[in-house]
């Protein structure tokens, strides 16, 4: 037994960095084609170089919600999927990808709802694209917020089916002969017209700026085309890239994988560094650090759960040992963003959601590593998870590596005041997860234990402590950027009034304690309330759409934000609840 307590903690840590390895290493060839090799070509879009690959995650995702789908009773990844968009769109066009839920969208298309998910091709759509064009034409003026819900679904249908038809029209005009085709036909005005087609429906840059050219200077295939029909010479990326299209469409494996060599070799000429750069972005892409860590993060979360009831001595630390893992792995992920992005870790709400989390996590190991009861582990663990699901839902609108709005364009004030508040952000609520976490044990446990009592208070006021340095280190922080920025260091913003009543609240906590005002429950009541004003500072002012901090706006948001107060209130209210109140006391009736 003691053996088995030694090392099955260090074996399950193991096994869980083994499986992140796995996860990150890549697949096998499909049908003969090296698509993951195709998935690293470097192209320009959306203000960055970063690979195919992550245009084909981040497209598919935003129309199907997801990275990958079953067709025809075989998994399609997204390399392949967009091998198909491009290259054999008669083949993309039947795939089910687009999901429409709302019943209003559906009797538009004439479609009925289901009890599963309703999922449809492009050919389904294909004759009321014009209906749909027509009424989300007419929603797009009307702000995100005042539209219908109708109105919110048809203009999201719309996006993702013009993305897709940009996709389809990128490196070929759908149902053209190709790029081969096109080479052929240079010199005559039809093609001049075509290659203009091609150069304004081109979702992405893929041929890389000729030598002596500019580090911006990236071609899409219509404008290579464009140039060399002019007379500005050939770009010798068109050729292996005309090569890559016909062996795709023969379906010639072969052939397709030597003209990606040739397209590699073009690349590595004409812009030296691009291929390292963006095979590291795709294993970023394929090891997904954040929804391996939730993963590893709920599993610790449930072994902690089974340890009070069965052999603690054995399963808490393994529970520890899970969330240290998964720590590793969210740390090394938020590395590689930042090395990628070449910025700090925080730029927008989903790498705020991420690195909320993760400064959660490693207080919470530090405060199981000071205590050793177990409380550390399951609310760093229910943080990290609660925080990595955020930010999934966040990632679905594209690219979250994507380029930054103006006035947030400074590396030394996102690296000072952004992580800075940031870390006041995790610390509060990481303070109210230690209180729903008294509250709730309140409750589960029969006997009354004052000693673990007073250590989870002492959790929860020293988190206090810490988050209100942070917060107002931050605030300050922020004020003189502003003044740097727009001339004043404080105008009342939503997004400011939110960090100043995170910092007004915290300080009002600890000198209400120091006080007499309130004691332990009155504290972790308090602490709880704080997860509502900390939400509502992250990401409520983001839902008012006024302000000059007003970057993240969803459609979505205010549904979830309103639920989570609400959860918050109820804690609050078990909080203060007497221990077991439903309990017949000894001596009542029956």
């Amino acid at each position: 037994m003691k053996s088995l307590t030694k090392y099955l903690p260090w074996g399950a840590f193991a096994l869980a960095l083994l499986i992140a390895l796995v996860v990150a290493l890549p697949g096998g060839k499909v049908r003969g084609f090296d698509v993951n090799t195709f998935g690293t070509l470097p192209i320009l879009e959306g203000g960055r170089v970063k690979p195919l690959d992550s245009v084909a995650r981040n497209s598919l995702l935003v129309i199907h919600s997801r990275q990958g789908f079953r067709h025809e009773g075989r998994a399609i990844g997204p390399d392949e999927w967009i091998l198909d968009v491009m290259f054999r769109p008669q083949v993309a066009d039947q795939q089910p990808i687009f999901v429409i839920d709302d019943l209003e969208v559906l009797g538009l298309i004439g479609a009925k709802q289901t009890k599963n998910r309703n999922y449809f091709s492009f050919a389904d759509l294909s004759s009321h694209l014009e209906e749909i064009q027509k009424q989300a034409m007419t929603a797009q003026p009307i702000p995100p917020q005042k539209r219908t819900r109708f109105q919110g679904a048809i203009v999201n249908l719309f996006d993702r089916v013009y993305l897709y038809y940009k996709l389809r029209n990128t490196l070929q005009l759908a149902g053209s002969p190709g790029i081969a085709w096109e080479l052929q036909s240079l010199g005559t005005p039809e093609a001049a017209l075509r290659h203009q087609d091609l150069t304004s429906l081109a979702h992405f840059r893929i041929l890389p700026p000729p030598a002596g050219a500019g580090p911006d200077a990236w071609m899409s295939i219509g404008e290579g085309l464009t140039a060399a029909n002019s007379g500005s010479g050939l770009h010798p990326g068109l050729v292996p890239m005309a090569k890559l299209n016909l062996a795709y469409v023969a379906n010639d494996a072969t052939a397709f994988n030597q003209a990606l060599t040739e397209m590699k070799g073009v690349v590595t000429t004409l812009k030296p560094g691009a291929l390292s750069h963006a095979a590291n972005e795709i294993t970023f892409n394929r090891a997904q650090p954040f929804f391996v860590g939730l993963t590893i993060y709920f599993i610790a979360f449930l072994v902690l759960c089974v340890s009070w009831i069965y052999k603690p001595e054995l399963l808490r630390p393994t529970a520890y040992s899970l969330l240290f893992a998964g720590a590793i792995v969210h740390t090394l992920g938020l590395a590689a963003r930042i090395i990628l992005m070449g910025r700090p870790p925080v730029t927008n709400l989903y790498s705020s959601a991420i690195f909320v989390g993760w400064a959660a996590v490693i207080l919470g190991l530090i405060i199981e590593r000071m205590y050793r009861k177990g409380f550390g582990t399951v609310v760093a663990s229910m943080a990290g998870f609660a925080s990595l699901i955020v930010a999934q839902n966040l990632g679905t609108d594209g690219d979250t590596m994507g380029m930054m709005v103006a006035v947030l364009d400074s590396n030394f004030w996102l690296a000072t005041h952004v992580v800075t508040i940031t870390i006041g952000y995790s610390g509060t609520f990481l303070a109210g997860a230690i209180a729903i976490a008294y509250a709730l044990r309140k409750h589960i446990v029969v006997k009354t234990d004052v000693e673990t009592d007073k250590a989870l208070v002492d959790m929860a006021y020293g988190i206090i402590c810490f988050a209100l340095f942070f917060s107002f280190v931050g605030t300050v922080l922020g004020g003189i950027w502003a003044d740097q920025s727009w001339g004043r260091f404080w105008g009342w913003d939503p997004k400011e009034n939110g960090a100043l009543l995170i910092v007004l609240w915290n300080a009002i906590i600890l000198h209400a304690r120091m006080a007499g005002y309130v004691r332990d429950r009155g504290i972790m009541v308090m602490a709880i309330f704080g997860n509502i004003i900390t939400a509502a500072s992250w990401f409520g002012v983001n839902l008012l759409g006024v302000g000059l901090h007003a970057y993240g706006f969803t459609d979505s948001g205010f549904v979830w934000l309103m639920g989570f107060w609400l959860t918050q209130l109820i804690f609050m209210g078990i909080c203060y609840a007497p221990p077991r109140f439903w309990a017949p006391r000894p001596g009542a009736k029956a």
